[in-house]
């Protein structure tokens, strides 16, 4: 499965922003998807996954209320809508896809090539 992550760019803090990511096959849905962000000298850090069908959904303590995580079957596309964006969400932020929704990166055996989020005060 090929990730092709966009949506990224420059907002002011308290804006909204959603980042879009599309699967290159038709086995999209058998997926559970997940999002992540790595700030510079940071670790990569979980932010949201959803389960293949969309019926369960999980956050980061620090995106929970601010963030959505949704996906479009028949689009092949899975969506991170950020809102209420705050400066320390500046990163860059990758899609992956996995068996089983999970908070490790370990967890997830495709990823895309990422987009920058940045956020300024």
């Amino acid at each position: 499965v090929q990730l092709q992550a966009s949506g990224g760019g420059l907002v002011q803090a308290g804006d909204s922003l959603r980042l879009s990511c599309v699967a290159s096959r038709r086995t999209f849905s058998n997926f559970a998807m997940g999002w992540f962000r790595q700030a510079p000298g940071k670790e990569r850090e979980f932010v949201a996954a959803i389960t293949w069908s969309g019926g369960s959904t999980v956050y980061a303590d620090s995106v929970k209320g601010r963030f959505t995580i949704s996906r479009d079957n028949a689009k092949d596309t899975v969506y991170l809508q950020m809102s209420s964006l705050k400066p320390e969400d500046t990163a860059v932020y990758y899609c992956a896809a996995g068996i089983r929704v999970a908070r490790t990166y370990e967890q997830y055996n495709y990823w895309g090539q990422g987009t920058q989020v940045t956020v300024s005060s």
